[in-house]
């Protein structure tokens, strides 16, 4: 019967997901010798971060780094599933860890998404230090968070990934999984496809391995399966308000590199320009 039960497979994603600041890629304006984050991890000095960027560009692994490095007990919950019950739960483990002298860090996954109340019930434990606070969000902190919370965290922006950075984990998956199942030629299509998301590019790395044969396959090949893997947008859903909202955030804050990113997923998503 043992047989029946195999352990689940890891993703690629997870599988490749770097465990020290030397490992990550890209954000070298944090991660180098002079950069803020890495700056703050050899203070030994812990403070409560907030991670700014767009998808897979590496708030999450870069929590748990951050985390590791202090030999901290490390919670993550998202905004979007978690509410001030779960909040509570996790402060009475750390407040009782706190007084043995052990930190907790609390990552808080897309952040901006807990209204005004939310945000302040973190204020008591960031403020005693009961609570390390690490929140990741994609939109603008200056309007989505509350001034409060927002002045008790150190923001850090983090930037999309660029080709050299999915070149280098490329070499990560050959060194893990052999030679590239397809032709050079559709290495450029395929980070293009990621638009500067490193989890959204594994995944899609991940799929045409799985799917290859003994044969490479063809740059038509390659663009006939992954264009049915890009990301569903519609017009006139959620997505297109989520999308023109952050948008217009990112013009109303100067953000030049926001907006542009922006503009092109809907353009590339088929808006009207």
């Amino acid at each position: 019967m043992s047989g029946l039960f195999q352990k689940g497979k890891v993703p690629l994603a997870e599988e490749l997901r770097p465990h020290t600041l030397d490992d990550v890629f890209g954000q070298a304006h944090l991660l180098d010798e002079e950069g803020v984050l890495r700056r703050i991890i050899q203070s030994k000095t812990p403070q409560s971060l907030l991670f700014w960027g767009p998808p897979g560009c590496g708030k999450t692994t870069l929590a748990k780094i951050y985390a590791s490095s202090f030999d901290a007990h490390f919670e993550q919950i998202s905004a979007i599933f978690s509410g001030v019950a779960d909040l509570k739960k996790i402060a009475a483990e750390a407040v009782k860890r706190h007084e043995m002298g052990d930190l907790t860090v609390l990552f808080v996954d897309e952040i901006h998404r807990f209204n005004k109340s939310q945000q302040d019930a973190f204020l008591p434990y960031v403020e005693s230090g009961e609570i390390i606070l690490v929140g990741a969000t994609t939109e603008n902190p200056s309007f989505e968070l509350n001034s409060a919370l927002l002045s008790r965290l150190q923001v850090l922006t983090l930037k999309q990934l660029d080709t050299q950075d999915f070149e280098a984990i490329l070499q990560k998956v050959i060194n893990l999984k052999g030679d590239l199942p397809w032709e050079d030629n559709s290495t450029d299509f395929i980070i293009q496809l990621a638009s500067g998301d490193a989890r959204y590019f594994l995944n899609l790395v991940e799929t045409l391995y799985g799917v290859a044969g003994s044969k490479k396959l063809s740059q038509k090949d390659v663009e006939r399966i992954l264009n049915k893997k890009k990301p569903i947008y519609d017009k006139s859903g959620e997505a297109h308000y989520d999308m023109i909202s952050t948008l217009h955030k990112s013009i109303r804050g100067s953000d030049t590199d926001g907006a542009l990113y922006w503009f092109a997923r809907m353009i590339d998503g088929g808006e009207d320009p």
